[in-house]
């Protein structure tokens, strides 16, 4: 892809794509006009870069479509300071995005080929704020300590894991999860507004393959 067409490629992705998904928010459109998308896309599939669709990684895992992406950095609200965990780092592409916004920002693989992979993605961006992790997230999450924001980038068939992770949240942070199974899914926004105080936002209805061992929240060692 040459650069013009990339530039041109990238422009209607966030123009065209995520702008009219009610992404509003200039810090996030500036962040994905920004972050080269192309860099953690697997070769095969270099050429859907910056289509609407979701991109296979391997081991069952896929890059989410750019619009969820978009309303997913958006719900997160990332300020400067922020110390961002996330549950599934996949391409390393949000981890890029949650880095560029944020201070700090700590990931979470269960597959050690695609974090590898990320870790070495991401290194090769020179993005230094961001540490990939190789583990399974949710039966370690507690073991990370609290965080301003935290982003779950596979669906959780159900709504305890969500409910369990919202305790890692800073007063005033906030945790994006699409919760639900099959084609009724819903993504949500739980913002800790006190110490024993949550809130629950429903923002919009989409699907997403499940987290790898999100089908055992029952089993989740806290």
């Amino acid at each position: 892809m040459a650069e013009n067409n990339t530039e041109q490629a990238r422009f209607n992705m966030v123009e065209q794509q995520i702008r009219p998904w009610e992404v509003l928010d200039q810090a996030v459109l500036s962040t994905l006009s920004t972050v080269p998308r192309e860099a953690f896309v697997p070769d095969a599939y270099r050429n859907l870069a910056f289509a609407d669709t979701e991109i296979p990684l391997g081991h069952g895992e896929q890059m989410m479509k750019p619009v969820i992406e978009g309303r997913l950095l958006q719900a997160l609200a990332i300020k400067p300071d922020d110390k961002v965990f996330e549950i599934g780092t996949g391409s390393g592409f949000i981890t890029a995005c949650l880095a560029e916004l944020g201070d700090q920002v700590i990931s979470v693989e269960i597959q050690p080929e695609l974090a590898k992979q990320a870790s070495a993605k991401l290194a090769a961006q020179g993005i230094n704020n961001a540490a990939v992790k190789t583990g399974d997230a949710l039966a370690t999450a507690s073991t990370y300590g609290h965080f301003d924001a935290i982003a779950v980038t596979g669906s959780l068939p159900q709504a305890e894991a969500a409910d369990t992770l919202k305790s890692q949240l800073n007063v005033g942070g906030r945790l994006f999860a699409i919760i639900g199974e099959g084609v009724v899914m819903e993504a949500c926004l739980i913002t800790r507004t006190g110490e024993n105080q949550w809130i629950r936002e429903t923002l919009f209805e989409t699907e997403l393959p499940p987290l790898t061992n999100a089908s055992t929240a029952n089993a989740f060692q806290f």
